[in-house]
């Protein structure tokens, strides 16, 4: 014997399950255009980047002076490319930085050498990143 519930007592509303349903497919369709919104934005922030640099070496000089070695890899070689590298003291605190243009060449990587002044005894030097943005006040001829 099954049993039912009496209706007169206990109504169920008329729409209520055709509601539910629309709200959860409006719902899984905000889900999966937020996904796809994150990877787009994923993509392109943490994709793969056209100007990559790796650190060759750096050699202190003296108390205000370090020098540094690194390679700059392009897509596009014939477009110049800026990189920012710094020195950096033995707390950690950044002690020097400096803009260097990197002139088009013929070839996709290209090592740069260059010297960082520092206000402070240097204890190591490194790339704080490579773009292809120069700012109107850096010469790119």
């Amino acid at each position: 014997m099954t049993e039912t519930i009496p209706s007169d007592r206990y109504p169920t509303p008329k729409g209520s399950v055709r509601g539910s349903r629309i709200t959860a497919v409006v719902l899984t369709i905000g889900v999966v255009l937020l996904g796809l919104a994150l990877a787009f934005y994923a993509y392109n922030r943490l994709g793969t980047k056209d100007i990559e640099s790796e650190m060759q070496q750096y050699s202190i000089v003296d108390d205000s002076t370090i020098t540094l070695s690194f390679t700059v890899t392009r897509d596009d070689p014939s477009q110049p490319a800026l990189c920012i590298v710094r020195s950096r003291s033995r707390d950690g605190s950044e002690t020097g930085r400096r803009e260097i243009v990197i002139q088009p060449s013929e070839n996709g990587t290209v090592q740069v050498d260059t010297e960082i002044v520092a206000s402070q005894p240097p204890a190591v030097a490194d790339i704080y990143g490579c773009g292809s943005d120069i700012p109107a006040y850096l010469d790119v001829d």
